[in-house]
């Protein structure tokens, strides 16, 4: 299955949240019970110097997956094209990539 490219946009210094709606083929939300997630955004996708973790809350029966990052850490983000994806892990330990795309953060001024 193809995952999806969504990309976002962040501004640095500020407090971020996105959410995604997991849904099967027929449109049916997916039920995420038992799931747990883990998100990471990086400069580039190697980059092993620069990442942050997005934190991951998951609403198991309405299938959405919210991801968030407080201010301090958008400061911190390298400004312009980033790179982010969104894993799930399901309670046999199967291991999902179920969002990509990039982030482009974008500097705050007034912060």
């Amino acid at each position: 299955m193809a995952v999806p490219s969504v990309n976002i946009t962040i501004n640095s210094g500020t407090n971020f949240q996105n959410t995604f709606t997991m849904k099967n083929s027929d449109g049916t939300v997916i039920d995420l019970t038992g799931y747990s997630g883990t998100s990471k955004i990086r400069k580039h996708p190697t980059d092993s110097l620069n990442v942050q973790s997005f934190t991951v809350g998951i609403s198991s029966s309405t299938g959405v997956i919210t991801i968030s990052m407080g201010s301090t850490t958008t400061a911190n983000l390298g400004k312009g094209r980033n790179y982010y994806d969104v894993i799930l892990t399901d309670s046999d330990g199967d291991i999902y990539k179920v969002i990509e795309g990039t982030a482009i953060v974008n500097p705050t001024v007034s912060v």
